[in-house]
């Protein structure tokens, strides 16, 4: 039996025990079931109460049902929706109902995007789009999908692809009438000039591409330094709540710990890590190379000292902040000035206490509004994206280059660009990548 023969079926809200709980079925038979379940089908998209009963006419629940026949529906299939009360013994006792029914079976991850993809309800770009919706942990992030749910990759693709298939056809009419004097080179003029203005036009996209897959990915910031300079207090500090564990004793942090905030709408994930110092413990060892490891592949370090010493590891072009922490307590012995050098800006706390903190907040939400950049135009989101981009702009250079060589050779580098956006938008040659996709969505998506 082919998959899309069978109905699915899903919770598709939160956690339980929850207030309301709702199921999602999809497919032929999704009206069949929620005939058997509320004895009726309701108005379609009314919201109406019915009571469940299961095959014996038992009563399950006092419910709220939906009814969305095909093809306007968000899948394209039938589409039923059960409202109930989030009791794990409701959902139980209507899984274990559907579950005995012909053709009817749990959903799998990303099940329902992707029967709407494939309907034609939304092209690859705007599922990826709810992805990255459902996953936003800012507002910045939350913003950005919704955009891309919106089609703005999508339309943008849609009218590339529509504009280079036009060229071609220009271009191909031209070979067509390769004996009528001018009309190749009166076809041609047009066709070439499209195509230059779709290739800057695609080139400024790529340009301030990455904006937007940093934004999706996030700012990594690793607090750095020698054991017991505070780094666990910093780390609890920024996160507000106890995250690490804070002793006198050196060498406490044996591990890499990680915790995510939000900075102003920045997503910004903050790594405490272990004390950097020759040590012949083994774990401490394995806990100082993670620390090197983390620290050279950050976006951001905090070189926390007590000192004005900033020898801090960091990888190439890696920029350090040397974080001059327990000002609070006496002054240690003054070291070289020269070795403040090294750090690129350098700030005065107590972790302690949280005094100059709110300076270094400050200056971490500038680095992430300057690491970022302006993300409201931003159009790629995914390396996929830009992989196919590239090879579209590629394609458009070649098909420019190839004019004067043949007018077959500019018409067949169009059609590769035409091709590689048709990927983009996941009409073309896409299977391979449909599972990797869809896969990182919850069940019930």
């Amino acid at each position: 039996m082919h998959p899309h023969d069978q109905t699915i079926f899903a919770l598709s809200s939160g956690r339980l025990p929850s207030a309301i709980a709702i199921v999602r079925l999809s497919g032929s038979h999704a009206g069949s079931a929620l005939r058997l379940l509320a004895g009726r089908l309701p108005v379609p998209r009314t919201a109406t109460r019915a009571l469940l009963r299961d095959g014996s006419g038992e009563a399950i629940d006092d419910a709220v049902v939906l009814w969305f026949p095909g093809p306007a529906s968000a899948t394209g299939e039938d589409v039923a929706e059960l409202h109930v009360h989030g009791s794990r013994a409701v959902i139980a006792a209507v899984f274990s109902l559907l579950s005995t029914m012909p053709q009817m079976r749990p959903a799998e991850p990303g099940e329902f995007t992707r029967r709407a993809f494939e309907n034609s309800k939304i092209d690859l770009t705007e599922a990826e789009g709810l992805d990255d919706l459902i996953h936003a942990d800012t507002d910045r992030q939350r913003r950005q999908a919704l955009q891309q749910l919106k089609g703005l990759l999508g339309d943008k693709a849609r009218s590339w692809r529509e504009q280079i298939i036009e060229a071609a056809a220009l271009i191909e009419a031209g070979i067509d009438f390769a004996d009528e004097g001018d009309v190749p080179a009166e076809l041609m003029a047009p066709a070439l000039s499209r195509i230059e203005r779709l290739l800057a036009e695609i080139e400024t996209v790529l340009t301030a591409q990455g904006r937007a897959e940093r934004l999706r990915d996030g700012l990594t910031v690793v607090i750095a330094g020698p054991p017991n300079a505070g780094k666990s207090t910093l780390m609890n500090q920024l996160a507000r709540r106890e995250v690490a564990i804070v002793s006198p004793h050196a060498g406490t942090t044996r591990d890499v710990i990680e915790v995510q905030l939000d900075l102003q709408g920045y997503p910004v994930t903050v790594i405490d890590t272990a004390g950097i110092r020759e040590t012949d413990d083994p774990v401490e060892q394995e806990g100082v190379r993670r620390a090197r490891d983390r620290a050279a592949q950050a976006d951001l370090v905090l070189w926390l000292s007590e000192d004005d010493q900033a020898e801090a590891e960091r990888g190439t072009g890696v920029p350090v902040w040397l974080v001059r922490n327990k000002i609070d307590l006496p002054a240690p012995q003054a070291r070289a000035a020269a070795s403040v050098q090294s750090a690129d800006r350098v700030f005065a706390i107590s972790a302690r206490t949280g005094a100059g903190l709110s300076e270094l907040l400050e200056a971490l939400i500038g680095f992430a509004g300057d690491f970022f950049g302006s993300t409201e135009s931003g159009l790629i989101t995914r390396e996929r994206q830009r992989t196919l981009l590239e090879e579209t702009a590629a394609a458009l250079r070649q098909s420019i280059a190839a004019v004067d060589l043949g007018e077959e050779l500019a018409a067949e580098e169009l059609r590769i660009a035409a091709l590689a956006l048709g990927r983009l938008l996941g009409r073309v040659d896409i299977e391979d990548v449909l599972d990797v996709i869809f896969r990182e969505f919850c069940i019930g998506k």
